[in-house]
């Protein structure tokens, strides 16, 4: 099955490309996790990395033919999930309001 003009080594390159775009804008999103102001500004900005981490990394799996890519993924995403909840529990338990 072909997929038309995108097949081949044309279409791993635009999943290598949309990969360094997406690594671009963890760049940015990084600042908001460092400057802040807020705690909840923080919080998530640091959810949007792991997430972000996650396309990341299936992009590249797509780009690069790796399937060992997508397992990286996976685990990442459920520690990215178990990581919001506990910091979400914590800043409750503290008298924080998300």
């Amino acid at each position: 099955m072909t997929l038309g003009p995108l097949s081949g080594a044309g279409l791993e390159e635009i999943f290598l490309g949309a990969a360094a775009a997406f690594v671009v804008l963890a760049i940015a999103v990084f600042y908001r996790a460092i400057a802040g102001p807020t705690t909840q500004d923080r919080l998530l900005a640091v959810n949007v990395l792991g997430t972000n981490t996650v396309v990341i990394l299936a992009l590249l799996a797509a780009g690069l033919d790796q399937a060992w890519f997508l397992d990286v993924a996976l685990i990442y995403a459920l520690l990215n999930f178990l990581m919001s909840i506990a910091i979400s529990k914590f800043t409750v338990d503290r008298g924080g309001v998300l």
